[in-house]
């Protein structure tokens, strides 16, 4: 199939910096997602892997071969984006047939070929209507099914189910996960949603300012994120950043007090805790708060402590409560904190 390389790739427009010497490789058949928020450069590094946009520095590599001068339509790529950019004139049929007539492909294998990629979609039911008569899941799956009906080297999916309710998105991840996994295909997949990375990912690459911040494995960029950016987007809440200084071996900060810190004295530090690793009314405390919040969920209860200007996030059991502006007794599990350098945000290692 594909892989897919990019070397100190850099976008600029005049003095506006969109994408800073970006490197990295996407292996063959795997599924990468960039993540970041707004404007961190994640749609444009896709847009130049495409041929969309014109790098102003560096090169994109697909299977050894520099593409910066081929273009779009000579790359083998096939794009699904946020709108689902389907023509409402045209049946399901022919809006999955069109790439298969944009490239000449023998109109002898059209039935078959559309049949095919509606099938993988369940969407074989539909191909006589027109988009207009579909939901807007029906319709997403609609411009997956154009995209994989010819079977491209390389998927590259732009924030592809922004538009969707919440149930629609999680239904959506589904069929998205297991048609690259059927198909073998390099996928590369934009979002802002770190859920929808957690779960589509073989890795994940995290952007910020137009720079890659960390790339690793879900359980990789869960478990070891390498500054603070990464610990406070990545989670669901994210994880608790304290700031405040280390003196003789003890963390402080206002409500907080952890022994026990292997940092030098007077050193400003960070501290990170993930709500699922504190305990209420743990013994013994390291912090004390007021409750300022709490969401059942279901399965469990999100409490929201404030401590002094700050809030704080814990996972408590399913059936905790307690009146607003209680006090409450926090206990962290010491073998889950996570240090990072006051001043820099880097993780402490």
């Amino acid at each position: 199939m594909a892989e897919i390389e990019l070397r100190n790739v850099r976008k600029n427009w005049g003095e506006f910096v969109g994408v800073d010497d970006v490197s990295m490789k996407i292996a063959d058949q795997e599924f990468v997602v960039f993540l970041g928020p707004s404007g961190c450069g994640k749609t444009t590094t896709m847009r130049m892997i495409a041929g969309l946009e014109d790098p102003t520095g560096g090169e994109v590599i697909i299977d050894g071969e520099v593409v910066n001068d081929v273009d779009a339509r000579d790359r083998d790529v096939a794009m699904v984006f946020q709108s689902y950019a389907l023509y409402p004139n045209m049946t399901i049929f022919e809006n999955i047939r069109f790439p298969l007539r944009m490239r000449g492909i023998p109109k002898s294998q059209h039935v078959e070929l559309v049949k095919r990629a509606a099938e993988m979609v369940e969407l074989g039911d539909y191909l006589d209507r027109k988009p207009g008569a579909l939901s807007g899941g029906q319709r997403q799956r609609a411009a997956l099914a154009r995209a994989v009906v010819r079977q491209p080297h390389v998927f590259l999916m732009d924030e592809p189910l922004s538009n969707l309710d919440a149930k629609l998105r999680s239904a959506m991840r589904v069929q998205i996960k297991h048609l690259q996994r059927r198909l073998k295909i390099t996928t590369v997949y934009v979002t802002h949603d770190q859920v929808e990375a957690m779960t589509l990912a073989d890795r994940i690459v995290i952007m910020n300012g137009g720079a890659i911040q960390q790339i690793g494995t879900p359980d990789e960029i869960y478990t070891n994120p390498a500054n603070t950016f990464i610990a406070g987007f990545i989670g669901s809440p994210p994880m608790n950043l304290i700031k405040g200084h280390v003196e003789g071996g003890t963390f402080t900060a206002p409500g907080v007090r952890v022994e026990g810190i292997a940092v030098e004295s007077g050193r400003a530090v960070t501290l990170g805790i993930r709500p699922e690793d504190c305990h209420l009314n743990g013994t013994p405390s390291q912090m004390t708060g007021t409750v300022f919040g709490i969401e059942p969920t279901g399965d469990q209860t999100l409490v929201s402590l404030r401590t002094d200007d700050d809030l704080f996030e814990i996972r408590a059991d399913r059936d905790f409560r307690a009146p607003l502006d209680t006090t409450a007794h926090i206990g962290f599990d010491l073998d889950r904190l996570y240090l990072f350098d006051g001043a820099t945000g880097e993780r402490l290692r």
